[in-house]
């Protein structure tokens, strides 16, 4: 089990990684703006559902192997949820309203749930080393 709940916090931490750092601006690159943006709308649902389903399997096996990486793992996925049924919905509605202030402030704070989720799932697989 110790390779498994392994294996899934790093497919954890790359996917995140990868997904926040290069899939957005490879997106805004070499895409045209408007079709970046709903393309990047469309693929937000995917990448919490992935951050939540990976986190929390990987806390379930961690209880019974290593109670710090748990608890780790158990904070991303229970943050994962207001962040994908609260936050992401508030800063759709602030870019459809133009509400740009609002967008920056919650878009920010997004950000920086993801860079504490990143910092989490690198911390766990330190625990597990």
């Amino acid at each position: 089990m110790g390779f498994i709940s392994t294996l899934l916090v790093a497919f954890l931490f790359g996917g995140m990684l990868l997904f926040s750092v290069g899939f957005g601006t490879l997106a805004f690159k070499f895409l045209e703006i408007a079709i970046a943006r709903h393309f990047i709308r469309k693929t937000f649902p995917f990448f919490y559902l992935y951050v939540f389903s990976i986190s929390a399997v990987a806390s379930v096996i961690l209880y019974f192997q290593n109670f710090d990486a748990f608890g780790l793992m158990l904070i991303i996925a229970v943050t994962t949820i207001p962040t994908a049924l609260f936050l992401m919905p508030a800063i759709n509605f602030s870019v459809d309203n133009k509400l740009r202030r609002r967008f920056l402030v919650l878009h920010g704070f997004s950000v920086c749930i993801t860079l504490v989720h990143i910092i989490l799932a690198a911390s766990t697989l330190y625990f597990l080393s």
